[in-house]
């Protein structure tokens, strides 16, 4: 993958990544992109997509839920169970 190409998805907000990849998907299934040019936008599309995964990752990660005491009272936090 090109990885100089892609280093600004990096630096890109959840909602920016995943804007710029509806647009490559749509200009990918309008098929009027030249070869050479629709394996760049896939590829920059891959790093997209790998991006807007760990971001989601980190959000997720850092989720928590609030721990009660038997009387009700907050008492702390713990992750929250991905179940």
């Amino acid at each position: 993958m090109s990885g100089e190409i892609n280093e600004d998805v990096k630096a890109m907000s959840f909602e920016q990544a995943l804007d710029a990849l509806e647009k490559i998907v749509d200009d990918l299934e309008r098929g009027d992109v030249p070869l050479d040019q629709s394996i760049r936008i896939y590829e920059r599309g891959e790093a997209l997509k790998a991006h807007c995964d760990r971001l989601l990752k980190a959000a997720e990660d850092k989720v928590e839920k609030i721990r009660l005491s038997r009387d009700g009272k907050p008492v702390g936090t713990e992750p929250l169970d991905a179940d």
